[in-house]
């Protein structure tokens, strides 16, 4: 498989967001809020844009506090983090004032529950002017309008859409090295309409045909050697649209089982 950052629609559309938010005159507002179904590439686009230009990238955690959100953005600036929240709250703007860097928030539905933490964010935007965007899943937008005073502060909401049949197709071509064929986009668009699924596909298709000697992998082909691959993705693609339809507090629970160690630092 191409070692290549695949540019899709979304992250076209994001690095047009990011640009339009550094450019943003004094006085108005510079925060964002990029939010959609997952699998998308929205944390892979976010991390790979902090990377290449200096910013500052957070992912939150279920229960994280105020506190612990203050903590981790201090050590991010390079700092040692003091006792007191007041004092970590001034380090966060005495450095971003100094050294101003764009700050990306991950998972911002695990932060909406707590009001401090949100108005913490909105905090340091107002005093250091610094760009901030947060990404969430699909009905973020609806949680940060219950908090006006942030909701206002968003000059650029971006939603990452599902990939269309051609947007595959693009994806297939960016990354395979094996030809993948019509009806095999189209066998792959109807199955996996997530990033991580479509490249476990690919990898499958390249790995048939180099142990079968073939050039190209057509639907009969991939449907055959990747059943099991195929079939995991419808059943992810049906969990993940029951969970979409749950309150946040009953997915974070669930998320707080699957993964208890985040639970730990509050």
């Amino acid at each position: 498989m191409k070692k290549t950052f695949v540019r899709t629609q979304n992250v076209k559309n994001f690095i047009s967001l990011m640009n339009l938010l550094q450019s943003k005159p004094d006085g108005v507002p510079r925060m964002a809020l990029v939010y959609g179904e997952p699998g998308l590439g929205k944390s892979r686009t976010a991390l790979w844009w902090a990377v290449k230009n200096d910013a500052v990238y957070l992912r939150s955690s279920n229960m994280m506090s105020g506190r612990w959100f203050l903590e981790e953005l201090v050590e991010e600036l390079g700092e040692t983090p003091y006792y007191k929240t007041s004092d970590l709250f001034k380090q966060c703007v005495n450095q971003l004032l100094q050294n101003p860097r764009t700050i990306l928030i991950d998972e911002i539905d695990y932060l909406t529950g707590d009001s401090r933490t949100i108005e913490t964010i909105r905090d340091i935007h107002d005093k250091t002017n610094v760009p901030i965007v947060m990404l969430g899943m699909n009905k973020a937008d609806k949680k940060i309008m219950r908090y006006r005073h942030v909701y206002d502060r968003l000059s650029e909401i971006l939603k990452f859409e599902l990939f269309s049949l051609t947007e595959i197709q693009s994806i297939i071509t960016q990354l395979s090295e094996v030809e993948i064929t019509e009806d095999a986009v189209t066998l792959i668009h109807s199955q996996a309409n997530r990033l991580r699924q479509i490249v476990g596909l690919i990898n499958k298709a390249e790995k048939l045909a180099q142990a079968n000697g073939l050039s190209r992998i057509n639907a009969e082909i991939l449907k055959t050697g990747a059943s099991e691959i195929l079939a995991e993705t419808k059943v992810i693609k049906d969990i993940r649209n029951e969970l979409i339809q749950l309150p946040h507090s009953q997915r974070s629970k669930i998320d707080e089982r699957q993964n208890p160690q985040n639970s730990q630092r509050a």
